[in-house]
């Protein structure tokens, strides 16, 4: 019989290396969904906001779920209502432009976000102008995150 190997892993997030996030004074941790750290099915992360931050109005393409673990925070929905977040608030962000909103940071905010889906050309957000409702995505971004390719026509 073949001896059974155990695949738990564990490790303090301490150890992992953040990233600059979508704006400046967002750091971005990814805890699973990663090469560091593989998982087929989820990609969760670690969210640390600094005081003033705010991000702009914007959506998601596949659904979230973010908990605040620290920290406070003003979210604003597309309809222009105010939520007040602090440690223990628990948001559900569904994908699709219903369900835009930005962020203004009051307090360091800490927050983990659970997303289903671990490819990075699917972890990309669209931002919102919000008195049109336009969705724009800079191209930069987009092709940095797998969303976009050229072949060479030549």
């Amino acid at each position: 019989m073949a001896e059974l190997k155990s695949t738990l892993k564990v490790f303090n997030e301490a150890d992992v290396e953040g990233k600059e996030g979508h704006v400046k004074g967002h750091l971005n941790k990814i805890l699973a969904g990663d090469e560091e750290h593989p998982s087929e099915r989820l990609r969760i992360s670690l969210n640390v906001f600094e005081p003033g931050t705010s991000v702009p109005l914007h959506w998601h393409l596949i659904e979230g779920l973010y908990y605040a673990i620290s920290g406070r925070a003003v979210l604003t929905d597309i309809e222009g209502k105010t939520y007040d977040i602090g440690p223990g608030s628990v948001m559900y962000i569904s994908p699709g432009i219903a369900c835009a909103h930005s962020w203004h940071i009051k307090e360091r905010l800490q927050l983990i976000a659970i997303r289903a889906e671990t490819s990075p050309e699917k972890n990309i957000q669209f931002e919102v102008d919000p008195k049109t409702k336009t969705s724009t995505i800079k191209f930069g971004y987009l092709t940095k995150q797998g969303g976009a390719a050229f072949k060479s026509f030549y």
